[in-house]
């Protein structure tokens, strides 16, 4: 059988035939057709005949199933069963097949037992008071942060730099409260009607 001969589409009809599947072994015979050995002219045309109607049942058979597939789409496509959906359904139903496995109900037995046991109360119960120390601690730590900022805002050092900030605002800002210091550009002037520019 030569390979090159061979459709190796798999969506192909002929899919894997060969056309002279027979005549690869030639013997002459005795009204100048080949015929392969072993064999007479009459078993070789019968045995050749019998595979010209296998091949075009084969034919056949992969039209219809073309068509099934094909009717089984629209069939889907009509009832939304779309591949994602189909991905969906499959995953569902792998995630009940793992539920209901012997492994999983083996675990999840195994897991209730020991948040059942004595060991994991006391466990959660340290955890339980750890957390509420923490953040008794925590509440502790921000009061004496705030006590601190506040008494800092109240020392001499503080104020001074203040009072230096307040000066360096209105060289800025000028003498906003004559009227006569440079405005801000988000505030409107007087003089303008509305206008953009």
């Amino acid at each position: 059988m030569e390979s090159a001969n061979q459709d190796i589409n798999l969506n192909s009809p002929n899919k894997g035939l060969v056309s002279n599947s027979l005549t690869d072994v030639p013997v002459q015979g005795a009204t100048g057709t080949t015929v392969p050995v072993g064999l007479t002219e009459d078993e070789s045309e019968e045995l050749k005949n019998e595979l010209t109607k296998v091949e075009d049942e084969i034919v056949t058979l992969r039209q219809v199933l073309a068509a099934k597939e094909k009717t089984a789409y629209e069939l889907k496509r009509k009832l939304g069963l779309t591949p994602l959906n189909e991905l969906k359904q499959n995953f569902t139903k792998g995630w009940q097949d793992v539920q209901t496995s012997s492994a999983y109900l083996s675990a999840s037995a195994t897991l209730e037992d020991i948040t059942h046991s004595e060991a994991y109360k006391k466990t959660q119960e340290t955890l339980s008071q750890a957390g509420q120390k923490t953040s008794a601690a925590l509440t502790t730590v921000g009061s004496v942060i705030t006590k601190k900022l506040g008494d800092m805002r109240n020392s001499p050092s503080f104020k001074s730099f203040e009072d230096r900030v307040g000066t360096i605002k209105s060289k800025v800002v000028g003498g906003r409260e004559n009227g006569d210091g440079l405005q801000s550009p988000t505030e409107m002037n007087p003089t303008q009607d509305g206008a953009p520019f």
